[in-house]
């Protein structure tokens, strides 16, 4: 998680809501993502996804199964639908999202029986940096 919240820095620094992701497998670090839908143009280009493409290209598979994402604050229900779709086996996330989580805040896209798969979900991993970060990138904003 302290790796996410250095990507979330990199989002910060370039204006971004700052929410960083690292996917990895056993010991492995396999792909990393920061939110840039501004600097993007791209409204799917959130942290957790920007993670999913690199992996995804870096091993020529789309799914991921085994993995572990670690993000700073729960994902959105794009976000949670695509790791759903990608077979993550575990999110990590740091800061519940109480307007749009989806991983038991707002939602439970990860763990819905509905779905053909679901996640093992840990959250509050180091929850007040990851809280913070966040309130004090809107407090900033709003100046």
């Amino acid at each position: 998680m302290r790796r996410a919240l250095e990507l979330a820095a990199v989002a910060e620094a370039a204006g971004e809501v700052p929410v960083g992701a690292l996917l990895i497998r056993g010991e492995e670090a396999l792909a990393e993502g920061w939110n840039c839908p501004i600097g993007e143009s791209d409204p799917t280009a959130h942290a957790e996804i920007r993670a999913l493409r690199a992996a995804g290209a870096a091993l020529g598979n789309y799914r991921l199964p085994g993995t572990t994402l670690y993000v700073t604050m729960e994902p959105c229900p794009m976000c949670a639908g695509a790791l759903v779709h990608a077979r993550v086996g575990r999110l990590v996330f740091g800061a519940p999202d109480p307007r749009a989580g989806a991983a038991g805040t707002v939602f439970d896209l990860v763990r819905s029986t509905e779905l053909n798969h679901r996640l093992d979900v840990i959250g509050g991993v180091l929850e007040p940096e990851c809280r913070e970060l966040v309130q004090a990138f809107f407090r900033a904003r709003r100046g």
